[in-house]
């Protein structure tokens, strides 16, 4: 006896795919024509004009008139996210937490540093998201729509379930920081490791942008984190731990130049020993980079050299594992490295095999201050661009 199926399922699973492919392509390519999403994705022009109007219907894209500069051929709508929609992108530090309103077309809307002279808990972090979330609800965002939230932790996040197993200078400890937030701001929330999170902005909006192998380091007020993209594909571990380069043990090769007895990378490449060298308690990234570029003191050359040849040798072994086509460098690593370009290059190929440095390109990261934020609100957004109808 043959089985009959109901075919209705299958042809509404293709659709939200069809759907999901061209929501993608507009939020990474930004604003694209009609006519080269049916080139993309092999659709034909019916089916796209059907799919484009459910994403309008659904809010998520809108359509424009075409570049009125075209003079040739039939002339095809452009299809754009709506930029109304948003997500909350949160990154809490040590010494402030960071909230920014980030748009599905990877633009920040709003966004808002709170500096802080204590260390926050995870009960405050929630407390304090939900309270932006009102403020700007009925103020500035009052017309936008945010649909979710993402945080990027400076710490160890388990894949599974967003659990923060450990961030040690926030001094967390399997907090489930993933609940309070969704409970508090009443939004999906998706938490994960901040530098994992940069390194994923930075791949497709940033200095990485179209290379497939890149390890990329995170240098902010908690240490000094990292994320690693491997043949086109975020690497996260077994257990989503991957990255942390800044509990390394450095070569050090000259005693001189240990600060830290028996010390990992980020007790001796630190944010705290540049603030401190340029009689600063508390600083963002601009601000550290700026009074750095103005010194004219000996001992902060000296400092940057110091730590620049501490991260040379960490990087070269680093290149030696994975081979990356390119380093990036963010945070206060950004501001290292950007101080003597050459010369960082220079110090890691002098450590590193030769085989590995041909074509190795070392970028300071391309987003700046927003590559957290961006790379958050990616998380917050994957599973709206899974499936554009689930909103």
């Amino acid at each position: 006896m043959s089985r009959v199926t109901d075919p209705l399922p299958a042809v509404e699973g293709i659709r939200q795919r069809n759907l999901a492919r061209l929501l993608r392509l507009v939020h990474l390519e930004g604003p694209l024509s009609r006519a080269s999403l049916t080139e993309s994705t092999g659709l034909n022009r019916s089916t796209v004009a059907d799919l484009v109007a459910e994403l309008a219907r659904l809010g998520l894209v809108a359509e424009h008139a075409p570049d009125p500069s075209r003079r040739v051929g039939r002339p095809s709508p452009v299809v754009a996210v709506d930029h109304t929609v948003l997500a909350l992108a949160v990154n809490p530090e040590v010494d402030a937490l960071t909230i920014a309103a980030v748009g599905l077309d990877h633009t920040i809307a709003r966004r808002e540093r709170i500096d802080l002279d204590h260390l926050l808990t995870p009960a405050e972090t929630a407390a304090l998201v939900a309270a932006r979330l009102r403020a700007w609800r009925s103020g500035p965002l009052a017309a936008a729509r945010i649909v979710s939230v993402g945080l990027a932790v400076p710490g160890l996040v388990r894949a599974a379930d967003g659990l923060v197993r450990n961030a040690p200078h926030l001094r967390w400890i399997d907090a489930p920081l993933r609940d309070l937030v969704s409970a508090a701001t009443d939004l999906p929330t998706v938490v994960g490791n901040d530098a994992a999170l940069g390194a994923l902005a930075e791949h497709l909006y940033g200095a990485a942008r179209g290379i497939d192998d890149v390890v990329y380091l995170n240098g902010g007020a908690s240490g000094i984190g990292g994320g690693l993209i491997v043949h086109g594909m975020p690497v996260a571990g077994a257990g989503g731990y991957s990255g942390e380069f800044g509990q390394n043990r450095p070569g050090i090769a000259a005693d001189t130049d240990r600060r830290a007895e028996n010390g990992v990378l980020e007790d001796e490449v630190s944010r705290a020993r540049l603030l401190a060298a340029v009689g600063l308690h508390t600083a963002d990234e601009p601000t550290l980079a700026a009074a750095l570029g103005a010194s004219e003191d000996p001992a902060v050359e000296a400092e940057l050299a110091r730590q620049r040849r501490i991260l040379s040798t960490a990087l070269a072994n680093a290149v030696n594992v994975l081979n990356p086509s390119v380093v990036v460098l963010g945070g206060f690593l950004a501001t290292i490295a950007a101080h003597d370009p050459q010369g960082l290059l220079d110090a890691v190929a002098a450590q590193a095999m030769p085989s590995t440095m041909e074509g190795l390109d070392i970028r300071v990261a391309s987003l700046a201050e927003d590559r957290l934020l961006i790379g958050a609100a990616e998380a917050a957004f994957a599973d709206l661009l899974r499936d554009p109808t689930a909103l």
